[in-house]
């Protein structure tokens, strides 16, 4: 048996060292002559990382220092570690510069540009100075809407034993943080300062010219080169930013009514479509909408729906929000889910959908498209009104080691026999303890206690529940509220047998005004609130203490 688990290992080996993942970035993509700028080089996957070799910079850049940091994250019982190692650069002309793919860590990064601009001859004013504040906007034109990135650095000779500097407070204009603060060196006039640059991105909300005011830093500074003034509090320091002005263009009036999208880009996506165009009447298509826009918040992207389709119910989920930054731009995003049944056979066509937006790098419009898509919707499996748990399209059943001798056969003639072998051992041994691993969690999870199911089908059944409840169709509650419990609990055979499976004295009682109203010949009170009481899913019965669950009849109807 150890001879198997060695030589699983072994063939394990190979795939393992590939697995590792690496990646080149600069923390600056656009800096000055005489400036500094960091190479960061990750590598993922658990490989060791030693620093590669430079000697292919040495035409553009001079290597000033390297630093390295090792990060360890555990995730659902998952270890995983990344490995970085930054490498301080300074250009030695001016131009695009070009950064050559690497071999770093058993893998090679790509190739990075940056872009290096001739010293700023206004900064030559700010030579000789001890702190001093330098603000630009890009770009300096803009639309209503359109994000530009401010940019604030403050140079500083020495180091600073404490200060402060304020945030852009501007009315009429959004402004929000963008990621951390960079840190690096420069030389200015023959002189070396420490920089911090922060980096905020800006929406405008009126058009017009707009003069961002200046920024103001108050601090304290050490000189290093008086030994006294590490022992003393510092010297007080100030500095203030220049102003900067930007110009703030209306919307095009040829726009029209529909929603103002200034982004960089801009994409729709529909998901979750059958790959086989075929759909069946009562089993709901879980699908998902996506908008995202580079240079917009969340906020500003419009609510996405489906048209109304001919032939089906469409129920919406919460929509899924966000916004996040590359340290540059803003990114939004949008997802609304939607559950959609079929109720008859036959052809659901789902239309195309457009999205107007304007490209703020073009300076013209756009449209984003999902294209228009037809299904086949075949009848109902076995004729029943109610749909059935079906599982999902990514889920597959378990003919790995089939698979697995399939990919032995294709790679045979150029591996030797023995490695095929111990491949499919491999396999066949993940196989089992997968099987085996899962087999004994179901033995140790209570069936009480047991979550409700997150598939897809089970929460577009509960979400065609809560529509049903927000009626007043008694029917459709019924069949819904069923529909949804035999998602979890295929053997229930209605309502009455749902009541007794359930813990929840309100959730019976529910179920018993729902009954009544629907059958009683004179029903009367009022309706039983089945949103709120099932809102949080079935509270089903525990079975007594070391029993299994009971197993559903074979014939569920007495025979006479």
């Amino acid at each position: 048996m150890r001879r198997w688990i060695a030589l699983v290992l072994l063939a394990l080996l190979p795939m393992l060292a590939q697995a590792a993942q690496v990646h080149a970035s600069l923390d600056r993509n656009q800096v000055q002559l005489g400036e500094t700028v960091t190479l960061n080089l990750q590598v993922e996957g658990g490989a060791l990382a030693q620093a590669p070799d430079l000697a292919a910079l040495a035409p553009d850049f001079e290597v000033l220092g390297r630093s390295s940091n090792t990060s360890v994250s555990i995730l659902n019982g998952q270890r995983s570690v990344q490995s970085t190692i930054g490498i301080a650069l300074r250009p030695t002309h001016a131009g695009q510069l070009t950064i050559p793919a690497l071999d770093f860590a058993g893998g090679q990064t790509q190739p990075l540009t940056l872009t290096v601009t001739p010293p700023d001859p206004r900064a030559a004013a700010n030579s000789g100075k001890a702190v001093f504040l330098e603000a630009n906007a890009q770009p300096t034109t803009v639309r209503v809407g359109q994000q530009l990135l401010f940019t604030v650095r403050l140079y500083f000779a020495g180091s600073l034993s404490s200060g402060s500097l304020e945030d852009p407070r501007l009315p009429g204009i959004d402004a929000r943080r963008l990621g951390d603060d960079l840190d690096y060196d420069v030389v200015r006039g023959g002189r070396a300062y420490h920089v911090i640059e922060r980096r905020y991105a800006l929406i405008p909300q009126h058009a017009g010219a707009i003069e961002l005011p200046s920024l103001q830093f108050q601090g304290e500074l050490i000189d290093p080169t008086d030994p006294d003034s590490f022992f003393a509090m510092g010297t007080p320091a100030m500095a203030a930013s220049p102003t900067v002005s930007i110009d703030v263009q209306p919307v095009p009036p040829q726009w029209g009514s529909s929603t103002w999208l200034p982004a960089r880009a801009l994409a729709l996506s529909l998901e979750g479509l059958p790959a086989d165009g075929k759909a069946r009447v009562g089993q709901p298509l879980d699908l998902a909408m996506t908008l995202q826009a580079t240079g917009l918040p969340y906020e500003a992207l419009p609510a996405l729906s489906l048209p109304e389709l001919k032939g089906a119910t469409v129920y919406p989920d919460k929509p899924v929000t966000g916004t996040r930054n590359d340290g540059q731009w803003l990114i939004g995003r949008r997802q609304q889910n939607f559950a959609v049944v079929p109720g008859q056979a036959g052809t659901l066509t789902i239309p195309a959908i457009t999205l107007k937006w304007w490209n703020v790098q073009s300076g013209r419009v756009e449209e984003a498209r999902i294209a228009a898509h037809a299904l086949t919707v075949l009848p109902a499996a076995g004729g029943s009104a109610a749909p059935a748990a079906s599982v999902p399209a990514t889920t597959t059943s378990a003919p790995m080691p089939a698979a697995v001798a399939a990919a032995g056969k294709a790679v045979a003639g150029r591996v030797p026999a023995w490695r095929v072998l111990v491949l499919i051992g491999a396999g066949v041994l993940l196989l089992g303890g997968a099987l085996a691993a899962w087999w004994a969690w179901r033995r140790r999870v209570r069936p009480g206690a047991e979550p409700a199911s997150a598939s897809p089908t089970n929460r577009a059944l509960r979400l065609a529940f809560l529509a049903a409840a927000r009626g007043s169709d008694v029917a459709a509650q019924s069949h819904a509220l069923l529909a949804w419990a035999r998602a979890e609990r295929p053997g229930l055979t209605g309502l009455g047998a749902l009541a007794e499976a359930l813990a929840s004295s309100a959730q019976r009682e529910a179920i018993e005004a729902l009954q009544r109203r629907r059958f009683a010949a004179a029903a009367s009170g009022p309706s039983p609130d089945l949103a709120g009481t099932f809102r949080r899913g079935f509270q089903w019965r525990e079975p007594p203490s070391g029993e299994e669950p009971p197993l559903p009849p074979l014939y569920p109807f007495k025979l006479r």
